[in-house]
């Protein structure tokens, strides 16, 4: 991949942003910490894979904006690709994937973000993962394979080429193992149950014939019985159709004797209404003449209610006029108290302005005071003018001496606390050696419990395989079950049709198909059971092996942890030498420092300078404590200004005050002639006499008026009685029709009533002559159904023999099935046993990695030679002497897996830890470059890029030299370079490079070439 163009807008830092690679060979990226360096590279893997440091997409949006735009143009494989990534905050995104034709760009974008991602990834045959190891050097990421540990690091590698695969292919073989070993053992105990089923046919073909023989007898007497039965049903049929005339005609007896009774009921009522109006009838004159009485007390109470409603209007009137008179006259008085508030308010003050006048001698002595005052204060201020630098100077000495002597504590703490630990590192060193002991013994026994574990889990499989063939047969015998009940079903009636041929079948043939059904239903059932009673026993075997995986799972919790703090405890025994080295020399340190701050003899200048301080403060003789109590004694006489200040002001306004009192005393009286004059000769007084006699003249009494409407409350009964009498005047002929109607249907009732009974004599008649066989009946269907049970009992049974006849049949060929599948079940679970251990770590894992690393060797040292001018080689160990536990009499060399790096200089092998961080980066530089050719190799790629972020801080002047040259000498085997770095003295060493700066628009760029 080689970058042409790059569009940036909104992106991380950046506002609006465009950078031309173009001629960009070997380029350095250059700027301050934070000016967004690292952003521009980022911008390139969000646009190609959506790949960036924002926690979450939204994040990758400038702040303030609403969406975010990256435009990457890039040339892979001859061709000129384009990439535009967009989204829009708390939206979703949109992308694109183009290709160049001609002097355009064609679309290759699929549907949707991932069909198009995979689009990119097949283009460039490079995925995020791939790049960020390979050609991306990520800042600070240099030395993370080299710290990690041995086995880590071949994880590391591993997954760096992709060998996880072949793990799951591992998974996957042993998986199947495991199946097709499950379905071998499960064949075989099928083959043996097979085979002793087979050994029953003899014994079944003289069952059958016995049974067929007594099932013949059965059926003859079965069929005398059904014709003599057939007969007596037919009589008892007869008897009962007479039964049930009866019981009808007894309801509609029952029935027209209740209608009887029910219009006797109706007739004594109508006849009780009728003589209740007739009495209503009779007082017709005395309710006409209190009704009459009611309409004069109404007309007597309309005329009143007139009356009293003109009094009211009149009354409210004279209300509003009296309420008019009292808020004028209120509002005078309002203001009246205003003036009079104001007057009293004018001679208050002028007391208060007498008492401030009055303290005019003792105001101008304390003014005289403050003057001396303050002229004391501005001495003691030019003083510590003088002072304040001196002082604040002394401040910062003493404080640095402070700080050294807090940092030689702290460093001197910090030495005791390292000596302590140490200390109890090496007095660990014997219960650290036990401990390793005893973790490598218990490891051992939970080796051997995985092992069983492994085998009670394959039982456990087979277990549940055999299950479940139990329960798929179950369900075939169930449905089979339910086929037979539904055909018992539709041949119930004898003279039903076949199920298979729809034919009519007589009472022989029909017997034989029920009999047959019935024992095959039997045959089924029994098989049901006998399903049931395996599945139940699998069931509890299942739980007693799950039981056992539990209870191993548990005592096997604590296995990875073992192992992790096996590693741990090794690690520690081989870093107990390196801690009694390091020991010595924190005691050495640790004394230097402790003469020092006992001889307090650390930072020698700075104590000199602060005893010249202190002795110019003592000749300039300022004291802060005068100084404060100088500031104070102002502070005491600062009342006498402000209460002159007040004696001013207490003049000016003794003037107002005499100007303003003459006039509000004019105002008073003025306004309480006017409120005399409102309440005797004004229009609203004269309005209110005149409404007095107007109420007057109309006359209206309120207790006469509550007389006459209590008589016209007692008198309104009688508006309901004239009510009545009409009502009983329309209703009196209907009833005395009704109570006619009625007595003429009694009539009609009580002759039907007759003649119900007749009939239901004769049919008691009829039922006297008809005999009743429900008791011979009953016996000769009770011996039927017995004989019948003994008949089903016989088909099952010969239903049964023909089942098993038959299964066994099913059983031979089964058995010839079942030979040939065991022997190619057998094959496939050893073709997956040696392809589990082929993909495992020990096969092509191993041997991919072994075939890798003497490549990235040879590539590392080629690389590390230009950095360090031949002076640093590096060798990958993949295998290390160690020894075996099984006995401490003979310990057999053996060999262990491991990733170690060995690297040698001019004083030969040390620890990657001993070398200086120049060194160190040198050597992680080559070893990443190395990876990353590597890696992009394995994608199928050419490694065109090269993206080198940070890492030169650690470079001294010729590590700086070195480093250019050995970039510039690797340099043809790419065609783009960027460096990433803020030291100036670094970027001066390449022609070309790209400034970043921040402004208060974003992050910008310039190229310089």
């Amino acid at each position: 991949m080689i970058p042409l163009q790059l569009v940036l807008k909104n992106f991380l830092s950046y506002r609006e942003a465009n950078l031309d690679f173009s001629g960009l060979h070997t380029a350095c990226i250059c700027g301050s910490n934070g000016a967004g360096k690292s952003s521009l590279l980022e911008a390139i893997t969000w646009a190609i894979w959506g790949e960036c440091r924002a926690a979450t997409e939204d994040d990758a949006i400038n702040a303030g904006a609403k969406e975010v735009r990256v435009d990457f143009t890039f040339q892979c494989n001859q061709q000129t690709y384009r990439v535009i990534r967009t989204r829009q905050r708390g939206q979703g995104g949109s992308l694109e994937f183009q290709v160049q034709s001609s002097n355009d760009f064609r679309s290759l974008t699929g549907r949707g973000m991932r069909a198009t991602q995979q689009m990119i990834i097949h283009h460039l045959k490079l995925d995020y993962e791939t790049f960020v190891n390979s050609a991306y050097l990520r800042q600070g990421k240099a030395d993370e394979f080299m710290l990690k540990r041995p086995n880590e690091r071949k994880q590391i590698l591993a997954d760096l080429l992709k060998l996880s695969q072949y793990e799951e292919l591992a998974e996957q073989a042993k998986d199947a193992s495991k199946q097709y070993k499950a379905q071998a053992e499960q064949l075989e105990q099928s083959l043996l149950s097979i085979e002793q089923q087979l050994q029953q046919r003899d014994a079944i073909a003289l069952q059958l014939s016995s049974v067929e023989t007594q099932l013949s007898e059965l059926q003859q007497a079965q069929t005398i019985d059904n014709s003599k039965a057939q007969g007596l049903l037919a009589q008892q049929h007869q008897r009962q159709t007479f039964e049930q005339q009866l019981s009808f005609v007894k309801q509609q007896y029952q029935n027209l004797n209740q209608d009887c009774d029910r219009y006797r009921q109706e007739i004594a009522a109508t006849q009780q209404q009728q003589r209740q109006l007739e009495n209503l009838l009779q007082k017709e004159d005395e309710i006409l003449a209190g009704y009459a009485n009611f309409q004069g007390l109404q007309i007597q109470e309309e005329t009143l209610t007139s009356k009293s409603q003109a009094y009211q209007d009149a009354q409210q009137q004279l209300g509003k006029l009296q309420q008019k008179l009292s808020e004028q006259i209120n509002e005078l008085n309002l203001q009246l108290r205003q003036e009079q508030g104001q007057l009293d308010a004018l001679r208050q003050s002028r007391a208060d302005i007498q008492q401030i006048l009055s303290r005019t001698e003792e105001v101008e002595a304390g003014l005289q005071k403050l003057q001396q005052a303050r002229a004391y204060l501005s001495h003691l201020d030019q003083l510590q003018v003088q002072v304040a630098p001196l002082a604040q100077r002394r401040a910062q000495v003493q404080t640095e001496l402070d700080r050294v002597q807090a940092r030689l504590s702290a460093r001197l703490e910090e030495l005791r606390k390292s000596v302590r630990d140490l200390q109890k590192q090496q007095q660990r060193q014997p219960k650290l050696q036990e401990t390793l002991q005893q973790v490598e013994g218990q490891i051992q026994q939970l080796d051997k419990k995985r092992v069983y574990q492994e085998r009670v889990h394959e039982k456990e499989l087979h277990q549940r395989s055999f299950r479940d063939r139990l329960q798929a047969n179950q369900r075939e015998w169930e449905n089979k079950l339910t086929e037979l009940a539904q055909k018992l079903q539709l041949i119930q009636n004898p003279n039903s049709s076949c199920p298979l041929c729809d034919r009519p079948l007589d009472e022989h043939h029909w017997q034989l198909v029920v009999q047959k059904t019935q024992s095959q239903e039997q045959t089924v059932q029994d098989q049901i059971w006998d399903v049931d009673g395996q599945i139940a026993l699998c069931e509890y075997q299942l739980q007693t092996l799950t039981r056992e995986l539990k209870e191993i799972s548990q005592e096997l919790a604590n296995y990875d942890a073992l192992r992790e703090q096996r590693g741990q405890l090794a690690a520690e025994r081989s870093a107990m030498a390196e801690i009694q080295a390091r020991l010595q020399q924190i005691l050495v340190e640790k004394e230097q420092i402790e003469r020092s701050l006992s001889a307090n003899d650390y930072a020698p200048d700075k104590q000199e300078e602060l005893h010249r301080l202190d002795q110019q403060l003592q000749q300039l003789k300022y004291n802060e404590q005068d100084h404060a109590l100088a500031r104070g004694e102002v502070d005491r006489w600062r009342w006498a200004e402000i209460k002159q200040a007040e004696i001013k002001q207490a003049q000016r306004r003794q003037a107002q005050i005499d100007a303003q009192q003459p006039e509000l005393l004019a105002k008073i009286a003025h306004l309480r002639s006017q409120i005399q004059q409102l309440q005797v000769n004004s229009d609203l007084s004269r309005q209110i006499e005149a409404l007095n006699q107007q109420m007057a003249e109309i006359g209206y009494e309120r207790s006469q008026h509550d007389t006459l409407r209590k008589a016209l409350r007692q008198a309104q009964a009688w508006q309901f009685r004239y009510q009545e009498l009409q009502q009983s005047q329309q209703q009196y002929p209907l009833v005395r029709q009704r109570s006619q109607d009625l007595a003429q249907s009694l009539e009609m009732r009580s002759q039907d009533l007759q003649q119900m009974t007749s009939q239901m004599d004769a049919i008691v008649q009829q039922l006297q002559q008809t005999p009743d066989t429900k008791g011979e009946l009953r016996d000769l269907e009770q011996q039927i159904h017995q004989r019948q049970l003994l008949q089903n009992d016989h088909q099952r049974q010969l239903g049964s023999l023909q089942q098993q006849q038959q299964h066994l049949e099913q059983l031979s060929t089964q058995h010839a099935e079942l030979k040939n599948q065991h022997v190619t079940t057998q094959r496939q679970y050893r073709v997956y046993q040696e392809l589990a251990q082929a993909f495992g770590k020990n096969g092509i894992q191993t041997l991919m990695i072994e075939n890798v690393l003497p490549q990235l060797e040879a590539e590392t040292n080629s690389l590390l030679s230009r950095l360090s001018g031949n002076q640093l080689h590096v060798q990958f160990v993949t295998q290390k002497a160690g020894r075996s536990g099984r006995s401490s009499a003979k310990k057999a060399a053996k060999l262990i897996d491991t990733l170690d790096i060995l690297i040698a200089d001019a004083r030969g092998t040390r620890p990657y830890e001993t070398y200086s961080g120049g060194e160190a980066f040198r050597i992680n530089f080559a070893i990443r470059l190395a990876l990353a050719k590597m890696l992009a190799q394995r994608a199928g790629t050419a490694l065109q890029m090269l993206i080198v972020d940070e890492g030169f801080g650690t470079q001294d002047a010729e590590g700086c030299d070195r480093l250019i040259a050995a970039i510039n000498a690797i340099s043809p085997d790419f065609a783009c370079i960027l460096t990433v770095t803020h030291m100036p003295q670094f970027k001066e060493a390449f022609q070309t490079r790209i400034e970043v700066y921040k402004t208060q628009n974003g992050s910008q760029l310039s190229l310089m070439m």
